[in-house]
């Protein structure tokens, strides 16, 4: 997997819109694919100081577009909504935009592409200065599936995961996911993703002896990602956590 180099500009302590294109292996055959999306960097971020947290966040159905006059979208919900009015969060921030996907579970759930995440991952690493051993991958609805996902697909990659109302496939993602760091919520009113979604991912990964807890709402639909992403427990939990 190589990019093609692209600068990358921003301001801290605002999310500047970003893009780059990397080459990923579709069916043994290489292709490229242009990404686009945000990135928030904290006020007191410094190229050549302390390294810094970095957080990977994918949104969900509902904000899919086109990576330029919808971008946008991307701060509807989760972090990116609260991102410019927090310039000192300590994380930067990496949210991709995803092509809206058809309204289906099935291409819902796989429309987050692990390698192509990676390619951007690799992209920011690699042009700013950030602590390998502080990555964290979150998301939402889709984004909870695309998080399960990635985590199980590079499970050495991230310091801890936090997939909200999503799900996965447990006999498939379970053992790969157990040394991964992994706080799960839902809502157990949630009609869009029903709660077992979540539920049977944490019981596998439990199996497998992994690392992995689940907070349930119990009077919330779908819309579990507020509690969490305002809960400073939640971020303080994330920084607890480091890789070998």
């Amino acid at each position: 997997m190589a990019e093609r180099p692209t600068e990358i500009k921003f301001e801290p302590g605002k999310q500047s819109p970003q893009e780059v294109t990397v080459r990923v292996e579709n069916d043994g055959k290489p292709r490229e694919v242009t990404i686009h999306y945000l990135l928030f960097v904290p006020k007191d971020y410094e190229a050549d100081g302390k390294k810094a947290p970095l957080m990977l966040f994918l949104h969900g159905y509902g904000e899919s577009g086109n990576g330029t006059s919808e971008l946008d979208r991307v701060k509807i919900h989760g972090p990116t909504n609260f991102l410019e009015s927090h310039p000192e969060f300590s994380f930067v921030v990496v949210s991709p935009q995803c092509p809206q996907p058809k309204h289906d579970m099935k291409e819902i759930a796989q429309a987050w592409k692990p390698a192509q995440l990676i390619g951007l991952l690799n992209h920011v690493a690699k042009n700013m200065n950030i602590d390998p051993t502080r990555v964290y991958v979150t998301g939402l609805s889709m984004g909870g599936f695309g998080t399960w996902r990635l985590a199980a697909a590079h499970p050495t990659r991230f310091a801890a995961a936090l997939p909200i109302c999503g799900g996965g496939d447990p006999k498939e993602m379970a053992k790969p996911l157990r040394g991964v760091p992994i706080w799960a919520f839902h809502g157990a009113r949630d009609p869009v993703v029903p709660l077992v979604r979540s539920q049977e991912m944490v019981d596998a990964v439990r199996r497998a002896d992994g690392d992995v807890k689940l907070t349930v709402y119990p009077d919330v639909q779908h819309n579990s990602w507020k509690q969490t992403y305002d809960n400073p427990k939640v971020y303080e939990w994330l920084l607890s956590h480091r890789r070998d």
